[in-house]
């Protein structure tokens, strides 16, 4: 059963060492990936001047505690109890009272794979200099990584505003030897991981909880695993789509390169150029260029107009997932060469929010376009194929209930993709009067992501059947590779047997990237 909480991995060499060297602010999607796709082979490590980063920021600390300057959430409460005044004697009490306090989360645990994502974003963060954090608290951080010690994350409670407070308090509760981790394929108390791996726990100093807790990371680690499988889901429907477009006889000039170049939109021209290249040497299309259908319906004709304009809004959000990636989130900020520190607002997660919405939306057109072209291989009128892809209908039903699932799944993402970020509850007693709410816009899209793979995957299955019953006609030598991979793990379906397992199956070879073969097209797929 594909993995809902897991990108699909199209690199089939799992068991290399997967290593990063972080140079702080630079990031790649290379690295995302690789770090959300490893296993318990990944290695992480720290700049090698990364003392040198972090010192300034530490000292204009010191020096602003030193001349008795107020200065929020270091000698300060938070949120609305920022005007009460916290004594010297108490400012390391202040930061581990933080973690415990804001460690409020709810529901299911977050997967080990988006803990180390979020993990690797907020040293990330914290290693561009500007959140005075100590060396011994980021280090810890990283043996985390390293050591295998998950934090147990809550997947609710956090409404993407003062930063994910609730889940990124749950990461970091474990420095101080508190909260739960998973180990060694066991959940225990943090003090007993960090006691068997000979870690010892950090006593936090003055800003250090608020810098920890303060960020965007939680929501830019879920909405960077729903980018990776939209660019997956979208790379198989094209695949997907090429074989109905086969199964449906269905014509070929509305994929043609001037139709596109007219309208000049980018995605839609990169899109076009797929479908051109995967329907090419196609004895079905030979057999049928002078048929006497005049248009096909749109759920095939428009298949570039569609998820063209997907793949735009995909490649926005790469790029503003990106940018949050690397950048500085939490507050107040320290500015060590103009001996500033300023309260402000960057853990506002509204870029986050605005791209997860965005994303919902692509992946609930994929799967909604795919239901369509189940719907209309079922139709013996549209298709011209046997009822519901199968011999002897009425004795048979064939794929009629498949596409009832399909329809099922499409219509839950309808309802999943309403936009997450027109909401704002207030909360802190109207401190934190605006929010984004994108830590649910980016989780939601495991859900929907996964939906949308069971619908491709049906309509992967029922496109195979339609092709085969064209025989002896046969489709693109592309799709020729597509239809023998399919039929290595999914039998064709001579009458009706239990069916729910051969949508598995084909799900699985969806999630794994098992039908795109070298497709990349301007450094994208």
């Amino acid at each position: 059963m594909p993995n809902a909480t897991r990108p699909p991995n199209s690199n089939p060499n799992l068991n290399r060492k997967r290593k990063l060297q972080l140079k702080p602010g630079q990031l790649t999607l290379k690295q995302i990936r690789d770090t959300l796709a490893a296993e318990d082979d990944f290695r992480f490590s720290l700049p090698r001047n990364i003392s040198k980063i972090l010192q300034p920021a530490l000292d204009t600390i010191n020096t602003a505690l030193d001349n008795q300057q107020t200065v929020y959430g270091i000698n300060t409460g938070f949120g609305l109890l920022a005007s009460a005044t916290i004594e010297a004697a108490d400012l390391t009490e202040l930061q581990k009272q933080l973690l415990r306090s804001h460690a409020s989360g709810v529901g299911k645990k977050l997967s080990r794979n988006i803990v180390r994502l979020i993990t690797v974003l907020k040293i990330n963060s914290l290693a561009r200099g500007y959140s005075a954090i100590h060396l011994d608290t980021i280090h810890l951080l990283s043996e985390f990584i390293n050591q295998g010690i998950t934090p147990c994350v809550p997947e609710k409670g956090s409404v993407g505003a003062s930063g994910d407070l609730a889940p990124l308090a749950h990461l970091c509760l474990p420095l101080i030897g508190e909260g739960e981790v998973f180990y060694q394929g066991k959940t225990m108390a943090a003090k007993k991981a960090l006691s068997r791996c000979q870690l010892t726990a950090v006593t936090l100093r003055p800003k250090e909880g608020l810098a920890l807790i303060n960020g965007t990371q939680v929501s830019t680690a879920l909405a960077l695993e729903g980018l990776i499988n939209a660019e997956s889901l979208l790379m198989n429907s094209i695949v997907i789509g090429s074989m109905t477009v086969e199964a449906c006889m269905a014509s070929r000039k509305p994929f043609d390169e001037k139709v596109h170049a007219l309208r000049g939109q980018k995605g839609q021209q990169q899109v076009a150029a797929l479908y051109r290249k995967i329907l090419k040497h196609s004895s079905i299309e030979v057999a049928h260029q002078n048929c006497s259908k005049v248009q096909d319906p749109y759920s095939l004709r428009c298949q570039p107009q569609v998820l063209g304009a997907c793949l735009d809004q995909i490649n926005h959000a790469k790029e503003i997932l990106l940018i949050e990636a690397n950048a500085v989130t939490d507050n107040p900020l320290v500015f060590s060469e103009q001996n500033e520190i300023i309260s402000a607002g960057n853990f506002h997660a509204e870029p986050v929010a605005l791209v997860a919405d965005n994303l919902a939306l692509a992946i609930a057109e994929i799967g909604a376009l795919s239901e369509r072209r189940i719907a209309l291989m079922m139709d013996k009128h549209l298709s011209e194929l046997p009822p519901f892809l199968v011999a002897n209908s009425g004795l048979n039903s064939g794929f009629m209930m498949a596409q009832v699932t399909a329809a099922a799944l499409a219509s839950e993402n309808k309802s999943l993709a309403h936009p997450a970020s027109v909401d704002s509850l207030p909360t802190s007693a109207n401190q934190e009067d605006h929010v984004s709410m994108a830590t649910f816009a980016a989780r939601r899209l495991q859900v929907m992501a996964e939906n949308t793979r069971y619908i491709l995957a049906i309509e992967l299955l029922a496109a195979c059947q339609g092709v085969e019953l064209r025989a002896p006609k046969k489709p693109s030598r592309y799709l020729q590779k597509v239809l023998g991979t399919v039929r290595e793990e999914v039998a064709y379906l001579e009458k009706d047997r239990y069916f729910s397992p051969d949508i598995e199956l084909a799900a699985g070879i969806v999630g794994r990237g098992g039908l795109v073969f070298g497709l990349g097209v301007g450094g994208w797929g």
